[in-house]
Order: C-alpha cells, then sequence, then structure tokens
C-alpha cells in the first residue's frame, strides 16, 4: 500500500476569461467537489472573477483555493480566448482555441482581428513550450469523430431563440425578453411555447449538438418538422421546419462537391445554420445568388464561420448586439429592418445562459476528459493535442506554415 508520500498531488486550475462578455467557466462549484471526492490525488485552484457565473466564495466552500497565481498549477483549464502575455511558460492548457481551421489563411497577409490573434497565440504556444490541447478536437476516433465536449446544445437552442425573436420583432412587433435576461431555460422553454410564428417555413442545417439543440427549441415553440419532400412541395397554414444533413445538401458534380442548400432556400423563410464546415467545403450559396431567394428574410447563423459557407455573414455580432441586416443588392450592412436579410451571428451564444451552459459542460470534462487526462490516455488527449515542448504534433504540423 502506498503511503500518502507515494501520492503525486496534481493541481488543477481554473483560468479566469479575458473576454469582458464571457462568464462560463469548465466546472461549477458542486463540480469541484465531485472531483476532488473522485480523485484523491487533485487539488483545484480558481482564479477570481467578478464576471463568472458562479460566486468564488462558492468555489471556496467547494474546497477550492481561489488566487490569482496559477504557477503552481500542472493543467490551466479555460473556455475561450486566452491573454496571450498571461500564458505560464511549460503549462498545459485546455480551452477552445479554434486554430484548427485556419488553413485557408496561410502564406495570406493577415487583416482580420481574430485571424491575427490565433497567429500570436500559436507562436506563443510554441516559444513558450506550452501543451495546448483544444476543447474542440477531443474526439473519438471511430464513426465520424463525435465530439466529447461542447457548448453546442445550448449554442443551438439560444441562437434558435435569439432568430425567432428576431422575427417576432421585423414582423410580429414585439419583441420577448433576451434568453441572458432570464437566464433559465425552463422559462425560455414555457415563454416560447406562447408564442406565434405565422406560416414561416425554416430550414435547419447540421446533424451535431447545435443542430439538437435547435430542434429542443423549436418543437418547444410547436413548430412541426415535416420531411425534406414535404417542404420542398407542400404549403402550410402554420410555421413548419426541416432539418437536411450533410449528404442532403452536398452533391458531387463532375469530380467536385457542390451545395444543394440554395434548392431549399427558394422555398424558405428563416434559415437557422448548425452545419460543421471547413475551407475545402462548398458555400452554401454566394452572394450574386441571394436575391433569388424571394421569401428568404432571416439568417440564424449558429456556426458564425466568417466569410464561410453563408455570404452575409460578414461579422460576428455581440450578446449586447446580436443583429445586423443585410442590403441584398450590395452585400453591405445596414440597419437592422425587415428589409433586406436580417442576420443573427453572435459566436459566443451560450454565454447568454451560462450556468446551465457550464453545468452540461463541466459534467463532460469530468466523465469523458478527466480520466484519460489523470490516469491513462485512451489517445483521445493525443489525438487533441495541438502542441509540446516547442512543436506541433503531426496532425496539426501545418500550422507551421501558418505562422511562419
Amino acid at each position: 500500500m502506498n503511503s500518502n508520500e507515494d501520492i503525486v498531488i496534481i493541481t488543477l486550475a481554473v483560468l479566469r476569461e479575458a473576454r469582458i462578455d464571457e462568464n462560463r467557466t469548465p466546472f461549477s462549484p458542486s463540480q469541484v467537489s465531485i472531483i476532488l471526492n473522485k480523485f484523491s490525488n487533485i487539488k483545484i485552484i480558481v482564479q477570481p472573477s467578478n464576471r463568472r457565473c458562479f460566486k468564488d466564495e462558492d468555489y471556496q466552500k467547494a474546497g477550492a483555493q481561489i488566487t490569482d497565481d496559477l504557477s503552481s498549477a500542472n493543467i490551466i483549464f479555460g473556455v475561450k480566448e486566452v491573454d496571450i502575455s498571461a500564458l505560464i511558460e511549460g503549462k498545459t492548457y485546455l480551452f477552445f482555441s479554434h486554430t484548427s481551421k485556419v488553413s485557408q489563411y496561410i502564406g495570406q497577409t493577415l487583416k482580420d482581428d481574430a485571424i491575427i490573434y490565433k497567429k500570436e497565440l500559436l507562436k506563443e504556444v510554441i516559444k513558450k513550450k506550452i501543451t495546448l490541447i483544444d476543447y474542440e478536437n477531443i474526439r473519438e476516433i471511430s464513426g465520424e469523430g463525435y465530439r466529447y465536449l461542447g457548448f453546442g446544445r445550448f449554442a443551438g437552442i439560444i441562437g434558435t431563440y435569439n432568430t425567432l425573436n428576431l422575427y417576432l420583432k421585423l414582423f410580429n412587433k414585439k419583441s420577448l425578453p433576451r434568453a441572458f435576461e432570464i437566464n433559465n431555460y425552463k422559462e425560455i422553454k414555457k415563454l416560447i411555447s406562447k408564442q406565434n410564428f405565422n406560416k414561416i417555413k425554416i430550414l435547419l442545417t447540421g446533424s451535431g449538438r447545435a443542430s439538437k439543440g435547435s430542434i429542443e427549441l423549436l418543437k418547444q415553440a410547436n413548430i412541426k418538422q415535416v420531411s425534406i419532400n414535404d417542404y420542398l412541395n407542400n404549403k402550410y397554414d402554420k410555421a413548419v421546419f426541416c432539418k437536411i444533413s450533410a449528404k442532403e445538401h452536398v452533391e458531387k458534380k463532375d469530380g467536385k462537391e457542390i451545395s444543394k442548400v440554395k434548392n431549399y432556400l427558394f422555398e424558405t423563410d428563416m434559415f437557422i445554420a448548425c452545419h460543421y464546415w471547413e475551407p475545402k467545403f462548398p458555400k452554401f450559396f454566394y452572394s450574386n445568388q441571394i436575391n433569388k431567394f424571394k421569401n428568404l428574410k432571416i439568417i440564424g447563423d449558429i456556426t458564425c464561420d466568417i466569410n464561410g459557407a453563408i455570404p452575409t455573414t460578414i461579422r460576428s455580432t455581440s450578446i449586447a448586439k446580436p443583429y445586423y441586416s443585410i442590403d441584398i443588392n450590395t452585400m453591405k450592412e445596414i440597419d437592422l429592418s425587415d428589409k433586406g436579410i436580417a442576420v443573427m451571428a453572435v459566436d459566443n451564444l451560450p454565454s447568454e445562459l451560462p450556468r446551465d451552459a457550464s453545468e452540461e459542460f463541466g459534467s463532460g470534462v469530468i466523465s469523458e476528459v478527466l480520466p484519460s487526462l489523470i490516469n491513462k490516455d485512451d489517445g483521445r488527449i493525443n489525438r487533441a493535442t495541438t502542441a509540446s515542448n516547442g512543436k506541433f504534433f503531426k496532425n496539426f504540423a501545418y500550422l507551421n506554415d501558418f505562422i511562419n
């Protein structure tokens, strides 16, 4: 039997989020208690924050130490973009770096601040010999590489709530309270179930967590799901939606993949985008096609890929100002109105329901990540490691060309 002296203590840290509009956390106070009870060799420290959705004293009561100093931490958990200047040399960090999909920018002069940030982040990770593990890449080996972690369900729920609220604002001349003002999913479900969405037809893309969250809320709003064939060929006296997966909106022609999404948009009033997209995939439609979609008035881009599959997503929006409109003739941004196409493109949607979203995310970290991280890795951590000891891992070697 090992004595207490033989036990190696591993210190986990919860990072204070750098973004002023980010209030989520990788662990709730109750989950800190669960971790400390489950792993006898773990200690937890939490950076103090006046923005986090849970109070510092609740973490302290759960057994965590509250301190700004993370130098004693072995593994540091965050949620979104970190303060590059505060990165500690040689540490292991887990957060959503969103650095995997930057290959399209290799060799280009960078103008987008978000892409410039990713380049500077990766350069610092290599320079300081940091181990960077991206939540986004913690996946199964088999099948389609199902992601073990994500805030996608709540992104889908809140993004859909915001998009439906946008419709009510523009066409029913009423506006519901924002999700962050309600700050309770049960109340949101009650509220949305009482609304009338007339005869609109809604197209939904995607098959992952975000899409499932969107469907969850659409059904709560009493909006019926119909088949692809019925959606394309029938008229309805009440609101309906149709979901299409990648295999239903991409086809091969002359050896190339092309998008069929535009075929559905001719019948669509509201488009909710929850798909996964990479630059190697075809765009859904182009700017010069958009004036052909006579019924399309609202796009809720939950994926929020700037200059990605959807040309109207020219920028992300904030929780405080979630909407803008696009003039379909000039493709320029205009004041929000029922003219042109109105866009919802908030890039941190789950932060509107931070407690619910954080609890769900933290449960995934405890069950799907910590055992492989603390005990024996079954491969999922290795596959998700972007860089370590001053080098990019094999699957991410292309990032050398991005930062140089």
